[in-house]
């Protein structure tokens, strides 16, 4: 596998979110993935350091760019727990919880999330308020998002081996027949 694949792909993928979802400073990104799925196994089988590096070598620079908080959700061994940094955990007011994530309980991702990201906490959940998410191998992120999701329609259909699926959320309409949408 080439890994510097997987960091252009990575990069390919937030770009294509970014410009679609227009997000403001702040808001804030999930990011669920499978390195098992990414080198073509199935999720929880095969995780590896080297593709999670990958991944991250590409989106934590872009999201601290961009001004993008993040969040890296852990496996179902961990509850699907999240890593995000402790300012994030302050503002949203969430629930740390203690866990020391690893290769085969958390899995690649957030266990280099839990390296990398400066002042790094793990959270219970995000309480579904975050706008964009990044699901790499079917990791199942939909309950960190905040109503309205609305899927990515693009060509890029992978990160190596895995199913890429990139989504945001808008905000909701409410009114009736006689309300006007910008």
């Amino acid at each position: 596998m080439d890994y510097s694949e997987i960091t252009n792909q990575m990069k390919r993928a937030f770009d294509i979110l970014y410009q679609t979802a227009k997000p403001q400073r702040g808001e804030l990104l999930i990011l669920g993935c499978s390195t098992s799925e990414i080198m073509g196994s199935m999720i929880g089988t095969n995780s590896t350091e080297e593709a999670a590096k990958a991944v991250l070598d590409a989106l934590l620079p872009l999201c601290q760019a961009a001004g993008v908080r993040v969040a890296v959700q852990g496996c179902e061994h961990i509850n699907r727990a999240l890593c995000t940094d402790r300012e994030t955990m302050q503002l949203l007011g969430l629930q740390q919880v203690w866990v020391e994530p690893w290769l085969h309980a958390g899995g690649a991702c957030v266990t280099e999330a839990k390296r990398r990201i400066p002042d790094a906490v793990m959270v219970e959940d995000v309480h579904a308020m975050a706008r964009l998410g990044i699901d790499i191998g079917d990791t199942l992120i939909g309950m960190h998002l905040r109503p309205v999701v609305v899927p990515v329609h693009t060509t890029l259909h992978r990160i190596g081996e895995a199913n890429l699926v990139l989504a945001y959320a808008r905000p909701k309409y409410v009114g009736g027949p006689r309300a006007h949408y910008a």
